[in-house]
């Protein structure tokens, strides 16, 4: 079983519409402010992931439990 902890449906869809609109998004990852910009969110392995770029346009993929808002 996994330790994944759901995220509100708010910020879920944030991510979703900044994926289809193609908008940066200023967000913290493990305590880290990143600027990125979603590609895709998907499920996987009983958990929900964002793929990104970032700023140096390098793909990222992150777990949505790890990030805030």
């Amino acid at each position: 079983m996994s330790d994944y902890r759901p995220i509100p449906c708010v910020q879920h869809e944030r991510l979703e519409f900044a994926a289809l609109t193609k908008q940066w998004l200023d967000l913290e990852v493990d305590g880290v402010a990143q600027r990125l910009l979603p590609l895709d969110v998907y499920t996987r392995d009983g958990a929900e992931w964002l793929q990104a770029q970032t700023e140096s346009g390098e793909t990222v993929t992150l777990r949505l439990d790890r990030l805030r808002f």
